[in-house]
């Protein structure tokens, strides 16, 4: 019985790790980080500098979709060619990891 108990509250446990907020160490402090809902944008709404960022690293790209989060970081569906990717910017024009 009480091995059926704890497979329970492990099971259960195990669905609230999917529902958890990331946490980041940056220089000894906790960050957390919300997960970014992004809403589609005009590509002319993309700022100055994304664009300029873009031209100068990706010669020929152009930009086919763009999205927009609270945090003002910038979601870019690039066109490079035939393939496409995603890139990701804040406003000042710097690349983001995610």
């Amino acid at each position: 019985m009480k091995k059926l108990i704890l497979a329970s509250a492990l099971a259960l446990g195990s669905f609230t790790a999917f529902a958890a907020t990331p946490t980041i160490l940056n220089n000894n402090e906790v960050v957390t980080v919300a997960q970014d809902e992004y809403q589609e944008i005009e590509v002319a709404e993309v700022p100055q500098a994304v664009s300029d960022a873009l031209a100068a690293d990706f010669p020929g790209a152009e930009i086919s979709k763009a999205y927009k989060n609270e945090a003002s970081e910038y979601k870019l569906e690039v066109m490079v060619g035939e393939e496409t990717t995603t890139l990701y910017a804040n406003e000042s024009g710097e690349w983001i990891q995610k």
